[in-house]
């Protein structure tokens, strides 16, 4: 049985999570610039952990959208965890429920990505929890960090913090955008966005982009 100890995949997991504490330091940053006190972005991350719904949450908010929008929006974001829990089922198959509690909480792409890479069940459970529990561990110490760091911080746009939220979140997206599909809903999604930002509070059109979830198919149907 060929083992994760023998293979790149632990050496990649390591440079996974450096490179997510890196982004959840850039979380911790902008939550307590856009006028958050520290204990939100960490508790958040502790009970929450889940980077691209914990930005949006933050981005609805720091625009002045209504929470239960932007608790709403974050949370349409984590569904897409439902069907990668699914994937990575046999890596907690047999275990305690406070085990499976825990296997669920580190559910993340990359987690479930590692996971599914690997063939062999005890190399998938390996991966599995090696990537769960070291994403955790990373993210949680680098949001604390850019938090400490951000509170310290006057001037948070001097850093380019500001622009640092959008350019996290597009570089989220990004590798969705590969499918024709995925890309035409965005682009509906985004121009109903836009257009709805003209005259409506923050927060409800980030909502009313998920229509582009459903006119895109129609649209590729009126093509063909």
């Amino acid at each position: 049985m060929r083992s994760i100890w023998r293979t790149p995949a632990l050496r990649d997991i390591a440079l996974v999570c450096l490179a997510d504490g890196l982004v959840g330091a850039s979380f911790g940053a902008i939550a307590v610039a856009t006028g958050l006190p520290l204990w939100v972005p960490v508790a958040m991350s502790l009970f929450v952990f889940a980077g691209a719904s914990q930005f949006i949450l933050v981005g609805v908010l720091a625009a002045g959208g209504n929470p239960v929008a932007a608790v709403a929006s974050a949370m349409l974001v984590n569904t897409r965890l439902v069907p990668l829990g699914f994937s990575v089922g046999d890596a907690l198959a047999g275990s305690s429920w406070p085990r499976k509690l825990l296997g669920m909480h580190l559910i993340t792409d990359e987690s479930v990505a590692f996971a599914v890479a690997e063939k062999e069940p005890v190399a998938r459970r390996t991966s599995f929890w090696l990537c769960g529990i070291g994403l955790f561990v990373s993210w949680n110490i680098g949001v604390l960090g850019g938090a400490a760091l951000g509170s310290a911080i006057t001037d948070t746009a001097a850093l380019g913090l500001d622009a640092a939220f959008p350019a996290v979140l597009i570089a989220l997206v990004m590798p969705a955008l590969r499918e024709a599909r995925t890309r035409n809903a965005a682009v509906i999604g985004a121009v109903i966005a836009v257009a709805a930002a003209t005259v409506l509070p923050p927060g409800i059109p980030v909502l009313l982009a998920l229509a582009g979830v459903a006119i895109a198919p129609l649209l590729s149907k009126v093509n063909t």
